[in-house]
């Protein structure tokens, strides 16, 4: 009997217009721990961080496109592009059914998504609140929830090899 094939997909996450560098640096790590595939930039560059103690940058990569026009011709096939959004009439993110194959999408804090780019989207979702959140935490609390509700499994991480001071 053949084996069942288990779908895990696949996701990054990134950010339109980041402010501030560490923000990327937040999230990165996040997108690691949290399993995503890449991380991505969109009209901003990313200067490395000397707090990433993981050196996250090994294990997933990190693109930049410098446009929408750019990201969108990028994507993947099949893959649905998820804009994170605050609105009266956008799904709140616990009502949300995450694609298996999907780009999420965050707006600079200040500005959020602008119109042109909300239209390319497959997808739009809010979080609870009623002020945006940091871009690096709105992006881990959409990472987690995905986690929490596909449950497909997370990178493991060897806890137990040598550090400084330990044998």
């Amino acid at each position: 009997m053949p084996k069942e094939v288990v779908q895990k997909g696949f996701f990054g996450i990134g950010v339109y217009q980041v402010k501030r560098s560490e923000n990327i640096g937040t999230l990165w790590r996040s997108a690691y721990i949290l399993g995503a595939s890449f991380i991505f930039t969109v009209d901003k560059k990313y200067k490395r961080q000397p707090s990433d103690v993981l050196k996250t940058w090994r294990n997933i990569p990190l693109y930049h496109y410098d446009t929408i026009e750019d990201l969108y011709k990028a994507l993947p096939y099949d893959s649905r592009l998820v804009g994170i959004e605050m609105g009266d009439e956008v799904p709140e993110l616990k009502d949300f059914d995450h694609p298996m194959r999907a780009v999420y999408l965050l707006g600079a804090e200040d500005n959020g998504l602008p119109p042109k780019i909300i239209e390319k989207c497959h997808h739009l979702v809010k979080l609870k609140g009623n002020h945006s959140l940091n871009v690096a935490v709105a992006g881990s609390i959409l990472l987690h929830d995905r986690a929490e509700k596909m449950d497909l499994g997370l990178p493991e991480f060897d806890y137990t090899s040598k550090r400084k001071g330990r044998t």
